[in-house]
């Protein structure tokens, strides 16, 4: 014998049918938007990146911006397209390279005689070694930002209720 629905009495199973997400790469409009975005998307994390020592900007904004780029487009195409274009594997290398470029150019200027990431004593002029030194430091923040981002996005992407 059934149950007598009343005024606000809720079927779950009408509610997970009504509200099951859509993925979003059957939305037209979303993917098209987005496929002419994110290149731009990339391309302004780039000139962050290479900008960041003029004026505003610098590794750890290119890192996010760069990013949000892959994160847009794991979650409009999913997660196994992201994967296949940035294997995990090849943001872990990137991630160490990033610290490592950023510890090799505190220790290159140390053993050169100066102290701890004091650009100065890198190359023959010291103008240009500071501007050098700092380039290759906002780069290896830079990667090391943009991959750690995407890796928890990664990991949030694959999380599932039942883990």
């Amino acid at each position: 014998m059934q149950e007598p629905k009343h005024f606000g009495a809720v079927d779950p199973e009408r509610v997970r049918r009504t509200l099951r997400p859509q993925p979003m790469h059957r939305k037209v409009i979303v993917r098209v938007v987005s496929k002419a975005l994110i290149p731009y998307i990339l391309l302004f994390g780039l000139y962050v990146q290479f900008h960041g020592d003029f004026g505003p900007g610098g590794g750890f904004q290119a890192g996010a911006i760069f990013a949000a780029g892959l994160v847009l487009y794991g979650l409009i195409y999913g997660i196994r397209p992201l994967r296949q274009a940035v294997p995990g594997r090849v943001l872990e290398r990137l991630f160490a390279g990033g610290v490592l470029l950023y510890g090799g150019t505190g220790l290159a200027s140390f053993l050169r005689g100066g102290n701890f990431l004091d650009y100065g004593v890198l190359l023959y002029d010291p103008i240009h070694a500071r501007h050098e030194g700092l380039l290759l430091i906002e780069l290896g923040v830079g990667l090391t930002v943009a991959c750690v981002l995407t890796s928890i996005f990664y990991a949030f992407a694959s999380w599932s209720p039942e883990d």
